[in-house]
């Protein structure tokens, strides 16, 4: 770890302290936090601050409203900080700028912490508009990034506000960049790479990135019928992105010639409608009826997936292998969880749903290391430079 903590930050007692944290925990349709993870990875570098008598301005997103939207609130995440640290004073903004906001902040005393109201209410969150980040910049005197999750975005709350504020990383960020730092430098080997989840182009470039990097990469969920399409598969009414089709070609082709083993799924369950009272099927991937959609992993599926974790010596999951939500449709991710806790392997959860369902299945204890990046943390096994990490001033500095 090259860069500054907070450890460096000597002189806390009274100092305001603008916390981004990554407070973007999955809900259920009512609003309900079915994971706390998130919440409470932040937990450490929050109550230090608390206990060093820091006065802490808190900041985060959680998903991607288009502007003003309460069903993107940070208030139950509120709610759930506040019965985590009963102790702690704390308070909620109902804004991110503005008089009132300034005026809640001047009214925190030493130990105290103030939440924000969702950064991405404002567009220029994710523009990195300087003026905005300036602004966020005027409520402390100190900057800490403890959202891992969200280092991959250059955004006014993780690298704009760094050009105006003495930068460090929190205790979630040092431990994510240690352990993940090490996965890249000298991995076990043979190193598997697992991911999956719905959308193939969040995670076209991180694939091939890892071609050549990883020994194996294991594709499952919804993006595995892209590559099966792209092999003059038959797919039914599964889910496909159609404009990257010659990517998914190109890419079989690459990891031919890189030396990574690419594997996709042999058999599908699927089903007739979307649903936990679906009808369900077994069929080849490449041989789905029109009607029917792909929804997990078979069960040949599984059993490869499972010969090649057994023998690997570093694996590294991102995405699940179906809708595991339901529990028709969780067995591929289900399984794939149990025998990667059964390895031998350091295995480190690439955060997002796959973090989630380690959890739901009662595994979170048995893995190395649960990230609380999804993207952020592919990206780095990647080899890419993550600009909120970037943006952390380096051990050397002298903070005053």
């Amino acid at each position: 770890m090259t860069k500054a903590t907070v450890r460096e930050l000597i002189n806390l007692k009274g100092a305001r302290v603008f916390l981004r944290a990554d407070l973007n925990v999955p809900q259920d349709d009512n609003g309900n936090i079915t994971d706390q993870t998130r919440i409470t990875a932040s937990l450490n570098t929050l109550r230090y601050l608390l206990d060093k008598g820091a006065r802490v301005i808190m900041a985060s997103h959680l998903g991607r409203p288009k502007g003003r939207d309460e069903k993107y609130t940070l208030k139950p995440v509120f709610e759930r900080i506040q019965e985590l640290l009963p102790d702690v004073k704390m308070f909620f903004a109902n804004d991110v700028l503005g008089k009132d906001v300034k005026a809640q902040i001047s009214r925190l005393k030493d130990g105290q912490m103030l939440l924000l109201e969702n950064v991405r209410f404002y567009k220029e969150e994710e523009e990195n508009n300087l003026e905005f980040a300036k602004k966020l910049s005027e409520y402390a005197d100190y900057y800490v990034n403890d959202a891992f999750g969200a280092a991959h975005r250059a955004h006014a709350s993780t690298e704009g506000i760094t050009r105006y504020l003495p930068a460090v990383a929190g205790f979630l960020m040092e431990t994510e960049v240690k352990i993940l730092g090490e996965a890249i430098r000298s991995p076990q080997r043979p190193l598997t790479v697992i991911i999956g989840g719905k959308k193939i182009a969040d995670k076209a470039s991180v694939i091939s990135g890892l071609l050549g990097v990883a020994d194996n990469i294991l594709i499952g969920g919804g993006m595995s019928y892209t590559f099966a399409k792209s092999q003059g598969g038959e797919i039914g009414n599964s889910i496909v992105n159609e404009n990257l089709l010659d990517y998914a070609k190109e890419v079989m082709a690459t990891s031919k010639s890189k030396g990574t083993n690419l594997v996709l799924p042999i058999d599908s369950v699927v089903a007739d409608k979307f649903g936990p009272d679906a009808h369900t099927n077994i069929v080849p991937t490449n041989k789905i009826p029109n009607g029917w959609e792909g929804f997990d992993i078979g069960p040949k599926t599984i059993e490869e997936f499972k010969k090649i974790i057994k023998k690997s010596k570093t694996v590294i999951w991102s995405g699940p292998m179906g809708v595991f939500e339901f529990d028709i449709f969780a067995n591929g991710t289900r399984e794939v969880a149990k025998v990667i806790v059964e390895s031998e392997a350091v295995s480190i959860i690439g955060g997002g749903d796959s973090a989630s369902a380690v959890v739901k299945f009662g595994f979170a204890d048995k893995v190395t290391h649960i990230s609380t990046g999804g993207s952020a943390s592919l990206e780095m096994i990647e080899g890419k430079k993550l600009p909120g990490i970037e943006a952390i001033l380096g051990i050397e500095a002298k903070i005053k």
